[in-house]
């Protein structure tokens, strides 16, 4: 055990010994939500001290970003719009991170899945006429495979030839979004300008003020059913890692990687596949957020949910059903940016929130042991 102290025989202001010893026993269930929550205090106390150095009003701006968010069923509908995307692309990173993958590449998962949802209704695929459902089933399915296309590249690197998939996957962000550029500003521009022609109607996902006429309520409320696909993905994700056997291998691979060779695992299939449905989920994000809420294929359709997701997995540490409310949490973040100035401040908030989480990591590692000193 390590320990703080001071040299015999001298009197102590501070007649007590800090030592830290490694956790040897399993944490209690409780003791990871606990840091995590911790953290984020921490984090926002942080952040409050920097904005009253900066000359601002700390609880001024948190009570503002409370009110943008969640202040009225309005905004709160454009919470869940904001949070959507962060749910895949956080499930995403959770289902990779567990077994220690280190998926930095949803972000161009995220490009790859909206490149290959537009270009079911830009090539077309399908008649303009067709039925939403043939829309949004080929829509999905497309947007899943460009994404695990593009999530099986640095899994293929990393299990034939033992590439760094941090270095690969963080560089495939730039390709994807140069190659999407040039169908953006080229292929599929529409008389120039950066973006596609708008998509049909029946090719968007449904939203709840569709359904104004019969339910008044739902009048201007954005949120789209993208939402609840994204909520069924995270109990499609939880039944893979809890309630599979390919789930247990994934667990196995992450928590013990030598023991998964010696229990006859065949760990190279399982890290292709892996971040083949790792990007799929990715995939799915950038077409929800294609067809529920652009309508056309653009640049800038990502304020950094591919980053943001990264997070988003830590807070909820890793567990599928924490990441729908951790999510939503960072939707409001993300909404509440567009109204506060300097418009970096949520940023900053999710980044210190970043360092808090990952320091918070090293007392599920060591245990803090206060004693009193004897004096000799």
């Amino acid at each position: 055990m390590t320990e703080l102290s001071v040299k015999p025989g001298k009197k102590s202001f501070f007649p007590y010994r800090i030592g830290l010893e490694p956790r040897m026993a399993q944490v209690s269930s409780w003791l990871p939500a606990s840091l995590s929550l911790g953290a984020v205090v921490v984090a926002l106390m942080i952040g409050a001290l920097i904005l009253a150095l900066g000359g601002g009003n700390p609880w001024a701006t948190y009570a503002h970003i409370a009110r943008a968010s969640f202040g009225s069923l309005g905004v709160l509908s454009d919470t869940l719009v904001k949070a959507t995307p962060l749910i895949f692309i956080g499930l995403a990173c959770s289902l990779a991170f567990r077994m220690r993958m280190w998926n930095i590449g949803a972000e161009g998962q995220f490009y790859m899945g909206a490149f290959g949802a537009s270009a079911i209704v830009l090539l077309p695929v399908l008649p303009a006429e067709a039925p939403r459902w043939q829309f949004l089933i080929l829509m999905a399915i497309s947007g899943m495979f460009f994404g695990a296309i593009w999530g099986s590249l640095p899994g293929l690197l990393k299990a034939k030839f033992n590439v760094n998939e941090v270095i690969s996957t963080l560089m495939l962000n730039y390709i994807a979004i140069a190659f999407c550029n040039f169908f953006i500003f080229n292929v599929w521009s529409e008389g120039g300008f950066q973006m596609s022609p708008k998509f049909p109607k029946n090719s968007w996902l449904p939203r709840l003020t569709d359904y104004a006429s019969t339910v008044p309520e739902f009048a201007g409320l954005t949120t789209h059913a993208g939402f609840i696909l994204a909520v069924l993905a995270a109990v499609v994700v939880w039944f893979i890692l809890h309630r599979s056997k390919w789930g247990y291998e994934i667990r196995l691979v992450g928590d013990n990687k030598r023991a998964a060779e010696y229990a006859g695992i065949r760990i190279s299939r399982n890290i292709v596949f892996v971040m083949m449905l790792s990007g799929a989920l990715a995939g799915l994000a950038g077409m929800s957020e294609i067809s529920g809420v652009v309508h056309r294929f653009q640049g800038a359709i990502s304020p950094g949910y591919g980053f943001t997701g990264i997070i988003v997995a830590w807070l909820a540490k890793l567990n599928p059903y924490a990441v729908i409310p951790v999510s939503i949490l960072f939707g409001a973040l993300i909404l509440a940016g567009r109204e506060i100035q300097p418009s970096g401040i949520p940023k900053m908030i999710q980044g210190i929130i970043l360092v808090c989480l990952i320091a918070s990591d090293f007392f599920l590692r060591y245990r803090v042991r206060i004693r009193k000193q004897v004096e000799a």
